[in-house]
């Protein structure tokens, strides 16, 4: 259900296609709500620069500088005309305190957003391509639900472009790995959904990967 924000209004901000909305380790003490148009998260690892995520209307960010006092972990940049509400710590005070409904929905999106972007950052920091996108994978297994634990094996319903971009890589390579763990037998490749063969071995592989790095 989408949030009702009209009453906020006020926080209201528009910025214009291309223009930075704020930049990576710049500090920051606001973070923004989308009402309409889209916004790139873009992070530079090592001389690349990589798209961390694409967000839509009624998507959020910038919450970690309100979270954690911490310096922008990305930087964001307007797609299109973005429309936001944009606060700081005075007026989140009002929007948490004048409408409880908000108040845990909003919680509820801190509280996903934080694992989120802790989860990706792990994926993006290892060095080895293999890795990233066998982490993907994991990272997948860690939030599916339903999930029948008493076979090793896993399936998602994903495609190559969606496994790209959670490793911040580029599609052909993504495509290449991802066919080298089939000629492996460490996965299926179906047009609809991957199978992951046995997840714990995508575990080692990946716990190996980190702790050499």
């Amino acid at each position: 259900m989408a949030l009702e924000l009209n009453v906020f209004d006020r926080f209201a901000r528009t910025f214009q296609a291309g223009e930075v909305i704020f930049s990576e380790f710049e500090p920051g003490d606001t973070f923004y709500l989308i009402q309409s148009g889209r916004v790139q998260l873009v992070k530079i690892t090592g001389d690349i620069e990589r798209t961390l995520d694409v967000l839509y209307p009624q998507d959020m960010f910038g919450e970690m500088a309100i979270l954690e006092k911490t310096p922008r972990s990305a930087t964001a940049i307007a797609l299109d005309e973005v429309r936001a509400l944009e606060f700081n710590s005075q007026n989140f005070e009002i929007l948490m305190t004048g409408n409880p409904q908000i108040a845990l929905r909003l919680l509820r999106i801190f509280s996903k957003r934080f694992y989120d972007s802790k989860r990706r950052f792990m994926i993006l920091t290892l060095p080895d391509p293999q890795a990233k996108i066998a982490d993907v994978f994991l990272m997948l297994n860690e939030i599916q639900t339903g999930v029948d634990k008493s076979t090793e094996l896993r399936e998602f319903q994903i495609t190559v472009d969606d496994v790209a971009h959670w490793a911040g890589m580029d599609v052909n390579e993504t495509k290449e790995i991802i066919n080298h763990f089939v000629n492996q037998r460490r996965m299926k490749l179906f047009p609809d959904r991957m199978v992951v063969n046995n997840i714990s071995d995508f575990t080692r592989f990946v716990n190996a990967r980190r702790n050499q790095g």
